[in-house]
């Protein structure tokens, strides 16, 4: 299949049993139907379970209340659960 904004041919990944095709030229992510519900079901799986929802917010980063974390590394970008599908 052809990537729809650059024509070059997409690849395919298998991202926790949902298959994303990516363009390696354009870096655009195309789903095919039923996909985008399958990624919002298990996050909301996911993060309906408090100790998935505790350990994540551990494990990516995000400080103690009234921590600003922003000013020791401004342009870091947080991450989450999703972002492991699209890495």
């Amino acid at each position: 299949m052809k990537c729809p904004s650059c024509h070059e041919t997409l690849l395919m990944s298998d991202k926790n049993g949902i298959e994303i095709d990516y363009c390696p030229s354009c870096r655009g992510i195309w789903l095919d139907r039923g996909e985008l519900e399958k990624i919002i079901e298990r996050s909301a799986d996911h993060y309906s379970k408090k100790e998935n929802y505790e350990s994540d917010y551990k494990r990516y980063g995000y400080g103690e209340y009234g921590n600003d974390n922003r000013s020791n590394h401004p342009h870091k970008k947080k991450k989450s659960f999703l972002s492991e599908l699209f890495d």
